[in-house]
Order: C-alpha cells, then structure tokens, then sequence
C-alpha cells in the first residue's frame, strides 16, 4: 500500500470530493502525480460507501480504505458491534480478519485480538487504521492464518472465522466445505487451540446444510439489519451435546427485534384462524429461521395457514415483525376486486398466494404506494382471500 495517500493535501481532497461522481472526477487531469490517481479516486469511492455504514470510519481522519467491493462487503458496523455482544472474554483470533470491522468490536470485549490476514496491503491498512482508530489491544499477522494459529502457544478463548466462498463453487450449492478456510475439515485442529468458535456465514446458506457439516453447535445467531438478513453465526463448543437455540435479531434504528427458539423443541400447536382484528408479519431474520409452529406457540396467537406466515389476533401484542388491523377481509374474486382495489394505491404483499406481485399490480391496475396495505393470502380452509389493512408497525 502506498502511504503517500496519507498526504495533507490528498486526504483533504478525498474528504471535500467524497460523494462526487467518480466518472466525472475521471475526467479531471490528476492533481497529485506523485500518487496514482485511480487509487484517489478509489479511497474517494469506498469513503462515500462507509458514510452510512462505517461511520466510525467515515468521521476518523487519515483512515485507508480498500477497495470499493472490501468495504461493501465487509461487515457493518451495527452487525458487528451486536456479534461482539454475544461473546466475551481475555482472548480472540480471527483467522479471516479482512477490514477489521468485527475486530474493532471485539477489541472492546477482549484484552486480546489477533488480526490473521493473508494480504498483507491489507494487514497493514488494518493496522494502520486501527492506529487512528485509538485501538492498542491488536496484534496483526500478516501470513496464512492456519500457521499463525499453529505456531501459536495461546489457548485461545474464542476463534473467529468468516469463511469466504471458493470462485470455483460458484453456482453450487453453498456449503461450507466450498468456502477458504474450509471449516468442517479443519474443526477437531481448531479445538486444539480453543473450546469456543464463531462462524460467520452468508445469509444464504441453509441452516440444515450448515449443520449437517458442524458439531458440537449450541447457538445460531440470524442477524437482520433493518429487516434485510445480513449474516448467520453458529456459535460451537467443544463436546457440547445440548438442545440447539436459534436466536434471531432484527436491528433497527431505535431497538433490536430478537425472538429465540430450541431447535426441535415440542410445540404447543396453536389452531389455525381466521383472520381476526390484527395481522402480523414475522421480520426476516425469523422468516429465515423458519420457526413458524413457534412464533404461533410462544406469542399464543393463531396462523392462517400452514404455508402462509400470518399469524392474527384480536388483542394487539408486541411482535418481532410489522402489525397491522384488518379493515376488511374479500374473497379473490372479479366482483370484490373491482369494488375495492381497481384504480387504487396499495402496497401489496403476498403470502402463499399462486400470483406475484407484478401480475396483481397489472391484472388490476392498482398504483404502488399510500396507507393501504394488501395481503393476498390464502386461509385455513384454502380460499384465497385478501387482507386490506393499515399499518401499525
């Protein structure tokens, strides 16, 4: 890494043009030809990409980023700061450490945090960064993080790992053993070094598929950000032979949704309903946990189908998930549509309905947008049927 970017001049540059159209900047002649301009203009595009989130990042001076693709794939701060929430003690090494988002977190949780990252440019911008950043509690290892963990005389408290997909795996299934490093082989070393490890995966992995490939897992963690699911976490103990908990978590802007269940747990089945005075839709990090019989246990209220993923009530409750009152239940039909929805603005959801979105939209020439909110829906006793109602959360 060149840091010479670092000038007084460039970093000024870089901070005043953050936002600004890089093919425009493009066109400019280069200002600074001691330094190349495609790597101003790099750290000018993944700055704005960090304002929102990275903004740590964003509001430290001096700071060096990586590419524009490093940084949207890193972590973001808010994800990070809840992971480093469910884990603590005196030491941690991350074997895929990359921006160091996580480990900034973490540093706050450990006396202890081993960087491991096979770049070393990016090693030593981590470091750099971290510098800038007031962490001293950081070691950096900038070599293959299995050797590092090899030589290393440290039991450590926890390992982390964000295994990161093969390119030749592309267009197969997502398993982990397609990932670097690839954890299932690697397991019974890695206990050598710790009794606790963190893994993080991309939120398209199924979850019986990363099971089928672990053991010893006690917690998954589903982390959503404002209701997009970003990343699971199994979190492993060494011979731990316990029920699995599946913990989810919905970060918003002024709270955190969460609504934990055990896997396999006998449920107290609730009914099947007809839709009632409330309607309620799950967030996505439950959706994604697909403990649909439990959210109808735990919060004792009823569902409207066995595929559909409502669930009613006629007491409003606090739910993990948006909450609307039925102003009115119609039978999918000509007639009802006509009266109710043609020529209208709606937002409109489907849940186990044989049509799209699109297709209802076209079909009945109903505007996106307004205060009314559609669920096409189908309900117990397989009628298909639509929900207009206005939103309470």
């Amino acid at each position: 890494m060149n840091f010479s970017i670092l000038n007084k001049n460039i970093q000024e540059f870089i901070t005043q043009n953050t936002g600004v159209s890089i093919s425009k900047l493009a066109l400019q002649k280069n200002p600074f030809p001691e330094v190349d301009w495609i790597a101003v203009l790099n750290q000018i595009e993944a700055r704005t990409k960090a304002k929102d989130k990275l903004s740590t990042w964003f509001s430290t001076e001096n700071i060096i980023y990586p590419s524009k693709v490093s940084v949207e794939q890193t972590s973001s701060e808010k994800t990070a700061e809840y992971k480093a929430s469910l884990i603590s003690g005196k030491s941690l090494i991350d074997l895929t450490g990359g921006f160091g988002v996580d480990d900034y977190y973490f540093s706050k949780k450990f006396k202890l945090v081993a960087h491991c990252e096979i770049n070393e440019d990016l090693s030593n911008i981590v470091k750099h960064n971290f510098e800038q950043l007031k962490v001293a509690n950081c070691d950096f290892y900038a070599a293959d993080s299995a050797n590092i963990l090899d030589k290393s005389e440290i039991k450590w408290d926890w390992i982390y790992i964000d295994p990161s997909r093969r390119n030749d795996a592309k267009g197969k299934v997502f398993m982990l053993k397609d990932c670097l490093p690839n954890v299932p082989e690697s397991l019974d070393f890695y206990f050598e070094k710790s009794n606790s490890i963190l893994i993080k995966t991309a939120p398209l992995l199924d979850i019986s598929a990363g099971l089928s490939e672990l053991k010893f897992v006690k917690n998954i963690h589903i982390i959503a950000l404002e209701n997009e699911v970003k990343e699971l976490l199994f979190e492993i103990h060494n011979q731990y032979k316990g029920s699995i908990t599946l913990k989810t978590a919905n970060i918003l802007k002024d709270k955190i949704e969460t609504f934990d269940f055990v896997l396999d747990d006998e449920m107290n089945f609730m009914p099947y309903e007809l839709p009632k005075k409330y309607i309620y839709e799950p967030n996505s990090a439950i959706m994604k946990s697909g403990g649909f019989d439990e959210v109808s246990s735990i919060f004792k209220i009823g569902k409207l189908h066995k595929h559909s993923h409502l669930y009613t009530s006629n007491e409003l409750i606090d739910f993990p998930g948006r909450a609307f009152e039925i102003e009115k239940v119609i039978p999918y039909n000509k007639n009802d549509m006509k009266t109710e929805l043609v020529n209208e603005q709606a937002n409109i959801t489907t849940r186990n309905f044989p049509e799209t979105v699109e297709n209802i939209r076209k079909k009945w020439k109903i505007k996106n947008g307004g205060n009314k909110y559609c669920f096409f829906t189908t309900d117990k006793n397989d009628n298909k049927i639509v929900l207009i109602c206005r939103k309470i959360i």
